[in-house]
């Protein structure tokens, strides 16, 4: 018995260079970037000083004030996203079955939130404490509010792999279908740690740029690369099975032919290269496409100086010889690192390469690196056609999850 296949019928996003999917996009291409000074906190204790915060938006416009001022921002970016995303898709939980549409959004628990109760609890007393406390601080609470708004009581579940979670989202939401338990499922991932704690926490690690400069702080694949740049969002899909969105006449943007996973078992910072190519093997042959048909890879591209390596040598690994054919970038170096939301937020930039037919540059790429030389597509946005994309997203500690991306011919 075949498993159905999946398709993208809607696209959601808040992120620092777009409240909407055509805002980032028409960003994205034109290369312009969302890192700048962070405003959020007080940075004058800190080394490090950019970040790609969300600007403009107002969580009032997508939910009840009550429900909004309850709720952590994550919560705030995740439901305006999928509100967009379900819009695009134009379905109507009214004729849906419910039991049928499902949620796999990830997220972390938003550490602002957390810090905020525990000064409460400290200076006011247990009995101050928010009583809804552990479902608020909980990485599942994007999904179960989304889940509440669409009235979807099918599969509901938040991923968490790190880095690769809203990526890991993504393909699992799609598992969900394939196995038939779900016609519909909303997925991605969403994410608002841009905060001091967790600013402090990454710098002490070593993975963020201390550069000042917001114009060069985040230059995937470059040699003068020194670290990530944080960032924060949301990035959404409607995913379905292609009888349900052919049923209600959807527009069918792109397939999601397959999915990979795999796990470094190596270090719980270091990448290694090798469980990295599986995770893309995997993907592109649940896909039944053979590497020298992937036409365009949307990188993990972290800017550090770990990972921008490993991922060139797993893409060899994976690609053999044609790696060097294939147009690589990075949407981290337009957005920064959105750790949970970030393979999300690049799988719409996957999805729209492919339904475009244009690959948004990787920014701030000035001096090569010997051992980063592949085509990042520097700096210019390039038209191509784009039949088969590979999304890669690399979790810190070696959780990877690789999708393959594929053009609707029917």
């Amino acid at each position: 018995m075949s498993m159905p296949r999946v398709v993208v019928t809607g696209l959601g996003t808040v992120n620092p260079i777009g409240n909407t999917v055509d805002e980032f996009w028409k960003n994205a291409v034109a290369g312009k970037s969302g890192i700048a000074t962070i405003t959020r906190f007080d940075v004058s204790n800190f080394h490090v000083k950019v970040a790609g915060e969300v600007k403009g938006f107002d969580p009032y416009a997508h939910m009840d004030p009550k429900i909004a001022d309850r709720n952590p921002r994550a919560v705030h970016y995740g439901v305006a996203a999928a509100k967009e995303a379900m819009a695009q898709a134009g379905i109507d939980m009214s004729r849906e079955i419910p039991e049928r549409v499902g949620i796999s959004v990830a997220c972390m628990s938003e550490s602002d939130y957390i810090v905020r109760q525990a000064q409460i609890l400290e200076r006011r007393g247990p009995r101050r404490v928010d009583p809804l406390f552990v479902a608020r601080s909980g990485p599942s609470a994007p999904a179960m509010q989304i889940g509440m708004i669409f009235q979807a009581r099918g599969p509901n579940t938040s991923v968490n792999s790190l880095c690769a979670s809203g990526t890991d989202a993504i393909g699992t939401a799609m598992n969900f279908i394939r196995l038939g338990y779900a016609d519909v499922m909303i997925a991605g991932g969403t994410d608002s740690c841009l905060s001091p704690l967790g600013v402090a926490g990454l710098d002490i690690l070593g993975a963020v740029t201390r550069e000042p400069d917001p114009a060069i702080a985040c230059r995937p694949f470059d040699a003068e690369r020194s670290g990530f740049v944080f960032g924060e969002g949301t990035g959404i899909v409607v995913l379905e099975s292609l009888d349900h969105a052919k049923a209600r006449g959807a527009e069918i943007l792109v397939e999601l032919a397959g999915a990979g996973w795999s796990f470094d078992a190596f270090d719980q910072t270091a990448p290694a290269s090798g469980p990295e190519a599986y995770a893309m093997k995997l993907a592109l042959n649940q896909a039944g496409v053979d590497p020298t048909d992937v036409a365009y890879v949307n990188a993990h591209g972290t800017s550090t100086r770990l990972n921008d390596p490993t991922e060139t040598e797993a893409l060899k690994l994976a690609l053999g010889n044609h790696a060097y054919k294939v147009p690589v970038s990075s949407t981290k170096s337009l957005v920064g690192h959105a750790i949970t939301a970030s393979g999300a937020v690049e799988s719409l930039a996957a999805i729209l390469a492919v339904h475009t037919g244009v690959i948004h540059p990787t920014i701030n790429y000035r001096t090569p690196d010997p051992e980063c030389d592949l085509d990042y597509v520097p700096n210019v946005a390039r038209e191509a056609d784009v039949d088969v994309c590979l999304k890669n997203s690399f979790g810190l500690g070696g959780e990877n999850c690789s999708l393959v991306f594929r053009r609707f011919t029917g």
